[in-house]
């Protein structure tokens, strides 16, 4: 039996995804969390917790590394939100250029006034610009990133985009349309409107800055529906004033951007929709189950993607950091156990790597020694013995 815990509001329908093993928050040693946003750096993981999954795309309220070290590996849901925070980029696009915030809140203070006559003379105030023709940047043509651009080209707007880690099958994907470009300042340039949909990292972090924001087409509207920091909001906020930059939108407020005429905050609303907060939960639902029943890892963020049939009576499965000869070390203490191998696959990602290791019937005792020797292992953060669905 696995025990789940939930932090946030979890999604009832996600819950009830896991089967007649699975027990929700019962109180008992938790085998894995699923999470929202709770922020869990400071946070003291159990003993026996194998796994985390973050109902989402984020994962920067995850301590990586620490999880690496305590053998537990994490796990979000890319795309689950993708649909959602498409629509809202859309909306908000398209609320921009039409001043549409602006001219409600404008109205709303004119109840008591004859409204048809006054909008009529003071209308012109509002007047706004069309997506169709305009050009569309988008940074990041990931889950969210091709679906915003596939958006745009059908409202008719010319789209460019911009990703040096797009995958050669998530490339074929993209319509013939979406122009690409070489460099972050090659997709700004000339662009009526930037969208950025890329993860928050060590690299991205201050991706959009004063150098680039010097560059962009005057006058241009800029979305960041991602994540809070990818963006330099000081240097918004000077790009604003300075009649560079026509209009900021985001989804993460922050200090600098308080009474500002040109920024427009929303709560962080882009993947807030009841159908993202089902699908999400459904996913890491699915992604726990398929981990803690065999050991296969599918959208794991710190360790690699493995997956193997599991026709063995039993597996091992072994994170461990990525180091010469560790492959030798596991082999060797199966071996000195008197125990065959009969599949053993091993990837690494970064400092770490996981291994799956397939073997026959085992005697109790033999197991409890083999689990015990590969735990001695010192580059070794967390071995489990699992046995055949």
């Amino acid at each position: 039996m696995f025990e789940i815990k939930t932090y946030n509001a979890i999604a009832e329908e996600g819950l009830q995804t896991f089967g007649p093993k699975y027990q929700i928050n019962t109180g008992q040693a938790p085998a894995a969390y699923m999470i929202r946003s709770v922020d869990l750096h400071q946070h003291a993981f159990e003993p026996g917790l194998l796994a985390i999954a973050r109902c989402g795309a984020g994962f920067n309220n995850i301590p990586l590394d620490r999880c690496l070290e305590q053998g537990i590996a994490v796990f979000n849901t890319p795309g689950g939100n993708a649909n959602a925070v498409k629509e809202v980029v859309v909306a908000m696009m398209i609320a921009a250029s039409r001043n549409l915030i602006g001219a409600a809140n404008w109205s709303a203070t004119r109840v008591a006034e004859d409204i048809s006559l006054r909008t009529e003379r003071e209308k012109s105030r509002f007047n706004g610009r069309e997506l169709a023709g305009k050009r569309l940047a988008v940074i990041g043509i990931g889950h969210v990133g091709s679906l915003v651009a596939k958006a745009a080209l059908a409202l008719g707007m010319e789209v460019i985009g911009y990703d040096p880690y797009l995958s050669v099958d998530d490339a074929w994907q993209l319509p013939a349309q979406i122009k690409r470009a070489a460099s972050l300042e090659e997709v700004v340039a000339g662009a009526d409107l930037i969208t950025v949909h890329v993860p928050k990292n060590e690299e991205t972090s201050g991706l959009i800055d004063a150098a680039l924001l010097a560059k962009v087409k005057t006058g241009a509207i800029l979305l960041n529906y991602a994540r809070l920091g990818i963006v330099d909001n000081q240097a918004v906020v000077a790009a604003l004033k300075a009649g560079r930059l026509g209009q900021y939108v985001t989804d993460f407020g922050e200090a600098c951007l308080k009474d500002q005429s040109k920024v427009t905050i929303t709560p962080h609303l882009g993947g807030s929709t009841k159908e993202a907060e089902i699908n999400c939960a459904k996913m890491a639902a699915r992604e726990l189950t398929h981990f803690l029943e065999t050991g296969n890892t599918t959208n794991a963020v710190n360790l690699p993607d493995l997956s193997a049939p599991f026709t063995s009576q039993h597996r091992f499965t072994l994170i461990h950091r990525n180091i010469p000869n560790m492959l030798g070390q596991i082999s060797t203490a199966i071996a000195q156990a008197g125990v065959n191998i009969d599949n053993l696959v091993n990837r690494a990602r970064d400092d770490y790597a996981y291994t799956l290791v397939d073997v026959g019937t085992l005697a109790p005792a033999t197991a409890h020694q083999l689990v015990a020797s590969l735990e001695a292992i010192p580059a070794v953060s967390r071995v489990r013995l699992l046995d055949r669905p």
